[in-house]
């Protein structure tokens, strides 16, 4: 759990953004459906959950384009990975007015398909995405990325998230093996630092987004369901 709130105005973290289009019809529908509860952390906590589990995480069909990460985006494909699933839960979070930001840190991640694998040339994946969300006068971290069944498929204990303490991925899998290391953290933004994920992502994973990327037009789903039976 991070400090307590802070600072002149909240205002940033309650309006629509460029990226996080808390005033996108589809957002806003999206809150209002799925974003039920007697109080504040109960709704969040429920929106939470619809993030993470209605929208498959796709890291295969990456879009660095304004359009292409935009938190309506991952309503309007069906699928995400965790910058704009991050952003998505930020908007259907403002749209409920409640104060909620996106923010980063790199990750060493030793689970993964051989196809991403290859395409990254790294277990280091910089700008993963997570939602600073304001509860109770604290800023708690929420990570909506893995939809259930991908974890379950990867062996992965379930990030489960209460509205109380901070929503971030375990060290060990089930059987306890190492899966994820926190590397650096970025800090919280009021909206999406797209030109520098456009930057970074070009410099250090050209294989991933160029035209002709490696992972061209795989299914992630296939290869997971391969690569764990």
């Amino acid at each position: 759990m991070t400090d307590t709130a802070t600072g002149p105005s909240l205002e940033p973290a309650l309006c629509a953004t460029a990226q996080i289009d808390a005033d996108h019809p589809a957002v806003r529908a999206f809150a209002h459906e799925h974003g039920r509860g007697g109080d504040e952390r109960e709704r969040a906590v429920a929106l939470y959950l619809a993030v993470r589990d209605r929208f498959r995480y796709d890291p295969y069909r990456i879009d660095l384009s304004p359009a292409g990460m935009r938190a309506s985006a991952v309503i309007e494909r069906g699928y995400g990975w965790c910058v704009p699933k991050a952003a998505l839960l930020a908007a259907a979070c403002r749209v409920l007015g409640i104060p909620a930001r996106v923010g980063y840190a790199d990750v060493r991640n030793h689970l993964s398909t051989e196809r991403l694998r290859q395409a990254l040339l790294t277990d280091l994946y910089l700008w993963h995405g997570y939602t600073d969300i304001l509860l109770e006068g604290r800023w708690i971290k929420a990570t909506p990325a893995f939809n259930i069944e991908l974890t379950e498929r990867f062996g992965l204990l379930p990030l489960a998230w209460d509205g109380r303490e901070d929503s971030i991925y375990h060290a060990f899998d089930k059987a306890g093996n190492r899966h994820m290391e926190y590397v650096h953290q970025r800090g919280s933004f009021d909206d999406v630092p797209l030109v520098q994920i456009v930057a970074d992502f070009n410099r250090h994973y050209p294989r991933l987004v160029r035209p002709d990327a490696a992972i061209g037009g795989a299914d992630f789903a296939a290869d997971v369901e391969r690569e764990t039976r």
